[in-house]
């Protein structure tokens, strides 16, 4: 029951009724990511008459948030390739690629610099440099 309710009245919690009958309707399943993402296109990958491509869509495992989407699938999602990973061969992430985490900006894992007013640290005092303008 509670599963239902948060399917009618949240869409920050996955998907609504509206994208979930569209989904059930047009979509066709093209992957999922490492963290659970399911990604969609128009089922027979149908190119929309009114965008002029092919519609891609993701429904989120959790917060609705497009920042936990990986490189690989967000040049998917946008157009820029063809192929989604799940259909790509061979595909081997770089040396100097590190794995992909969500924005963490307004949360406690938020990266906070020395200075800041909610970082650990406190601000340097001032040396002594600063000279105020005085206008002429």
């Amino acid at each position: 029951m509670k599963k239902f309710l948060l399917l009618i009245l949240t869409w920050w919690q996955g998907m609504t009724v509206g994208t979930w009958w569209y989904t059930r309707n047009n979509g066709e399943f093209v992957g999922e990511d490492e963290f659970g993402n399911k990604y969609y296109r128009t089922r027979g990958g149908k190119i929309d008459p009114g965008l002029g491509f092919q519609r891609r869509w993701v429904i989120y495992n959790g917060e609705a948030e497009a920042s936990k989407i990986p490189p690989g699938w967000h040049g998917w999602m946008h157009q820029r390739t063809d192929v989604p990973p799940s259909e790509e061969k061979g595909y081997k992430a770089w040396p100097w690629q590190k794995p992909h985490i969500a924005n963490m900006t307004g949360t406690a894992a938020a990266h906070r610099p020395q200075g800041s007013l909610l970082g650990a640290a406190k601000r340097a005092a001032s040396g002594g440099d600063y000279v105020a303008w005085k206008p002429e």
